[in-house]
């Protein structure tokens, strides 16, 4: 029997390759969930052919550390982030808490009259001000969620004419407007990716992505927005408590 120390050939071509690829994992020069450069161009860096390359690309994808997309290339695993059990946290306050760092890029704000179905959901009239928010979240770099919420201006006057790039909403909320948001009731289901999310999360057109609807309340009892968040599946996590009735 051939023992790694006695390979030679290709063997031992892709037991090095692997070896290099490993340890530059480990020294963070490829960030999780970002994309390897281009096989052709990593092969040429590496010294190696492209077959061999591949070979050492399958045993990292076996044990977990890389992925695979069949029309965009080598993918370092991502970090999976999720909410602690029967604790409601922003993503901002989420990602704090594992040492990431959370980014927030506004891809659309504008004050609007409500529609008949988000006035029934938020409690306020029909056509009265809500800001629709959505935005770009990210981890360390990594676009992990597209988030919008719909926020009654009502309560939260001035949000509109706020810039809230990298800012948590919650926190702005209870600093700029003095609402403490106290409870989010929240539901999880599993979606296909449409183009336009798949091509801000950088995954395929199709790929599942997990999405979470919440309405969220003050601790008054008033709602003050209702949200939906769109979560690559491979970067996010939902814990819950359940208790049985007594």
């Amino acid at each position: 029997m051939t023992t790694i120390g006695e390979e030679t050939g290709a063997g031992a071509a892709v037991t090095q390759t692997y070896r290099r690829l490993s340890e530059a994992l480990r020294r963070g020069a490829f960030p999780a969930g970002g994309r390897l450069p281009g096989e052709r161009d990593l092969a040429g860096s590496l010294g190696v052919s492209r077959s061999t390359l591949r070979q050492a690309l399958g045993r990292l994808a076996e044990e977990g550390k890389l992925e695979r997309s069949s029309q965009r290339g080598w993918f370092v695993r991502g970090n999976v982030v999720g909410e602690p059990p029967s604790t409601l946290q922003s993503f901002s306050e989420m990602a704090r808490a594992r040492g990431l760092q959370a980014r927030a890029t506004v891809l659309e704000s504008r004050s609007r009259a409500a529609t008949f179905e988000e006035a029934e959901q938020l409690g306020i009239a029909p056509a009265a001000r809500v800001l629709d928010l959505r935005r770009l979240r990210s981890l360390d770099g990594v676009p992990v969620c597209v988030d919008r919420s719909i926020v009654v201006l009502g309560l939260a006057g001035g949000l509109d004419s706020m810039d809230l790039t990298d800012r948590s909403l919650y926190e702005t909320l209870e600093r700029e407007c003095g609402l403490r948001v106290a409870r989010s009731s929240y539901s999880v289901r599993a979606e296909a990716a449409d183009d336009a999310t798949a091509e801000l999360l950088l995954i395929e057109p199709g790929a599942p992505v997990l999405i979470g609807e919440e309405t969220t309340y003050t601790d008054d009892g008033a709602v003050v927005l209702i949200g939906r968040m769109t979560y690559r599946s491979d970067a996010y996590r939902f814990q819950a408590d359940l208790f049985r009735a007594l």
